[in-house]
């Protein structure tokens, strides 16, 4: 098959969750023999044309002229005006609110196109009203002139159903391992073994970071509470001024793979707050990383984890979550039960496999 991936930032990732699924993808599928071209902006630091094996293919973005949020929308319209006029025999689109004009516009007829949907962006609360609306309209069109849709969650899926009475194939995230666990980072962040709090997100109002202090602060405990995530944006702002001096401490963005996963491991808890999106990475990075959850308690988080967790639903549940100490007895059945989950579902190796035989499955039904 000739495979184009779009709606990334490109490869090899250095961004996020998309751009480490279209690297994980395109790598796996060109080693299974398949020809898989992935469309990159031209402001990405990797210059070759091809990276393991997978072709590499530069649009325009005007990013430093209109901002990210408005740039990707031309990006996307580039990328797929170019991919509908080559021979590919799938186009697979990553998210779609971005990308649902181009899916509108661009003259597709003859060629798939299959978009995996992402999360519910039109719900992130950093949104108005308006923008809401619009980004509920354009996920709206987007799905009814996708040719086929996917979700990375359960939840997802049963949303699409139930929102558009559209079908969709679930194929799940991947997940990493980590190298064996070594401390020794910790004291670089002023960390001690088993001996703090740890939450790992974009400060953004949906993923409930106030409701996770504030039940951190209601409960009273003295065990310290380390956030990693970029603080230095208007909201960071916000939450580092209305949180000062209660335990709370920001480490900013940890881009190295191994300490994050050191960082992880070694906590006591993992506050998980993630609201809207499919399958969260940070999620299955945690999973792996043996730690033991307490989420926010939604259909998201519960497709994943399933029974593998304590969840919340305000701040006054995850405090008395904190200051429950018999809790932390579950810690062994629930690390051990979230590993056998990743390796039944979430493996990158089943992930590829299951997008190779979607889209033969497309093209024998095309």
């Amino acid at each position: 098959m000739k495979i184009a991936i779009l709606g990334t930032r490109g490869i090899p990732n250095n961004y996020g969750g998309f751009e480490q699924c279209a690297e994980y993808l395109s790598v796996g599928l060109v080693e299974k023999g398949h020809q898989v071209t992935i469309y990159s902006p031209n402001f990405h630091p990797y210059k070759e044309d091809s990276y393991k094996g997978v072709q590499i293919k530069r649009k325009a973005s005007p990013q430093n002229i209109l901002g990210q949020s408005a740039s990707n929308f031309i990006y996307d319209y580039l990328c797929l005006k170019d991919a509908v006029k080559q021979d590919f025999d799938i186009i697979l689109e990553l998210g779609l609110i971005t990308s649902s004009l181009s899916i509108i516009f661009c003259r597709h007829k003859g060629k798939v196109i299959a978009t995996n949907l992402d999360g519910l962006e039109w719900k992130r609360s950093k949104w108005n009203n308006l923008v809401q609306k619009i980004t509920k309209t354009l996920e709206k069109y987007g799905v009814k002139y996708s040719d086929y849709l996917i979700a990375d969650n359960v939840g997802i899926q049963e949303y699409i159903n139930e929102e558009y009475n559209r079908e969709s194939e679930f194929i799940a995230y991947g997940a990493v391992d980590i190298e064996t666990p070594n401390p020794d980072c910790l004291v670089e962040y002023g960390l001690h073994v088993y001996n703090y709090l740890l939450s790992i997100a974009r400060l953004e109002p949906e993923n409930n970071l106030e409701m996770m202090f504030d039940g951190y602060i209601e409960s009273g405990i003295k065990t310290p509470y380390y956030v990693v995530g970029n603080h230095l944006t208007p909201y960071g702002d916000f939450l580092k001024d209305k949180y000062r001096n209660n335990g709370i401490i920001f480490l900013g963005g940890i881009f190295n793979k191994e300490h994050l996963d050191n960082i992880r491991y070694y906590s006591s808890y993992y506050l998980h707050g993630h609201s809207v999106g499919g399958t969260n990475p940070a999620l299955l990075e945690a999973m792996t990383a043996e730690t033991f959850i307490i989420a926010h308690d939604n259909l998201f988080n519960k497709s994943v984890i399933r029974e593998n967790a304590f969840y919340f639903n305000s701040s006054s549940s995850l405090a008395s979550l904190l200051k429950d100490e018999e809790i932390i007895k579950n810690k062994s059945a629930f690390t051990q039960s979230n590993l056998n989950r990743i390796d039944e579902v979430y493996r990158w190796s089943i992930v590829v496999d299951q997008y190779e035989s979607y889209f033969k499955r497309i093209l024998d039904n095309k």
